[in-house]
């Protein structure tokens, strides 16, 4: 069995400089099947280069939309005749050649006409490769692409970079076949990113009505009390009895209300600051020098029993027939807190104030009776699961995408021009 599948692969495969590809496709360069150059952009004291203008133009972090079917910035006549920027059409692919973070090596695919600044490559394909097609392939060669900048402290691709990229090419009706698959699934992921997009917005909303008391459930009629956080939380310690040999889990708090997360685990003699408590499920944690950018969360039972440095401060509820600790959670994510974790900080620069907790605790809030708090905590926990298991469907149709884009681009699998995916 395996000698005919070995010999199915010489007949029907080749090995090439981008590994082994069908016999029918062809390796080529972009600059070979494509149009390459940069943008530009016209002087900015120039008044009639942008006032009332009427040709998009882009700056480099458009590529993020994947599709630019829009622009914010205009340019005039004067300005597209006296400069150097051209006018692309629709169909050309752009390639971010600068960029921070994970800008730089990233595609996308103009759905206008339009302008594109010089930090842009922009590669207009000829007749017989399909815009689609070669977008595809190059998303899907996002990272190696990255790994061709050299330059400067952003690592800089350049035009001759873009130009001398190899791309395995099939034929122009396989290309248009690949492409359709690929945009199919990408039709129905992006279907799944508004769903989440609009369930996010309505949790926020409700977050927002039922937090507040803007709205509440018929079976509630008692008032809200205002109540001082002083009254409502104590601060708990635990210190850690050292061990220089003991393994401890650490854990830190994202910023805007991200959660916790395991950060390491660290033996006690690789620890410099011998400052640890543990933190315990139910423990409202806050970070001292990061609660302005939202560093506060709860602490679930999947992070019982690690620890915290002293640069947090642990609460809990001082009574919890008073106050449910998952409903003050909530709470915590409102922009209004975030006002009062500012109110109760101080020093000169945003990112250096510190959390003055004495303060915090006079400040107070609006409280609703415990069975109303636990009720308001349901409902809002149940938007929260329902978006996380839309973001793992999303998760698992991009990775089934991957999947699929290695498979098709590199010919493993073909597909006819009926659209079947052939092994």
């Amino acid at each position: 069995m395996k000698e005919k599948i070995d010999l199915e692969e010489r007949i029907a495969y080749k090995h090439t400089k981008l590994g082994i590809i069908p016999k029918d496709w062809q390796v080529k360069q972009i600059g070979e099947i494509a149009k390459v150059g940069n943008g530009a952009t016209p002087r900015r004291d120039r008044k009639d280069y942008w006032h009332d203008g009427r040709f998009p133009w882009l700056p480099t972090g458009k590529v993020n939309e994947r599709v630019i079917s829009y622009a914010e910035e205009f340019i005039t006549d004067i300005a597209l005749k006296e400069s150097s920027v051209k006018l692309l059409p629709i169909g050309t692919i752009l390639l971010a050649m600068i960029g921070q973070g994970k800008t730089r090596g990233k595609v996308a695919y103009l759905n206008i006409e339009s302008c594109i600044n010089q930090n842009f490559a922009y590669i207009k394909p000829n007749d017989n490769i399909y815009s689609w097609f070669l977008f595809h392939y190059l998303e899907y060669q996002y990272l190696q692409i990255r790994g061709e900048g050299r330059g400067g402290n952003q690592d800089a691709i350049n035009c001759k970079i873009v130009k001398d990229y190899l791309v395995a090419i099939p034929s122009l009706p396989e290309q248009k076949a690949i492409a359709d698959t690929l945009s199919t699934w990408d039709k129905g992921i992006e279907k799944l990113q508004q769903l989440i997009s609009a369930k996010k917005k309505q949790k926020e909303a409700l977050m927002q009505q039922l937090l507040t008391g803007k709205k509440r459930f018929k079976e509630f009629t008692d008032e809200w009390q205002e109540v001082k956080y002083g009254d409502m939380l104590k601060q708990v310690k635990r210190p850690v009895e050292w061990n220089d040999e003991e393994l401890y889990d650490l854990i830190s708090v994202r910023r805007r209300s991200g959660g916790l997360f395991h950060r390491e685990s660290l033996f006690g003699h690789q620890i410099l600051t011998k400052d640890l408590y543990t933190a315990r499920k139910g423990d409202f944690l806050i970070s001292k020098m990061q609660i302005l950018h939202g560093a506060s969360g709860l602490t679930t039972e999947e992070f019982d029993g690690m620890k915290v440095s002293g640069s947090y401060i642990s609460v809990v509820a001082k009574n919890s027939n008073k106050l449910d600790i998952e409903f003050f959670c909530w709470l915590s994510k409102l922009p209004n807190f975030y006002h009062q974790t500012y109110i109760a900080s101080y020093g000169v620069h945003i990112e250096k104030m510190t959390f003055d907790f004495k303060t915090f605790l006079k400040l107070s809030t609006q409280l609703p009776p415990i069975k109303e708090q636990r009720k308001i905590v349901n409902v809002l926990n149940a938007a929260e699961k329902e978006l996380e298991i839309l973001q793992q469907k999303l998760n698992t149709l991009n990775q089934q995408k991957k999947g699929l884009m290695h498979k098709l681009l590199t010919g493993q699998v073909r597909v006819n021009l009926k659209k079947e995916l052939v092994d």
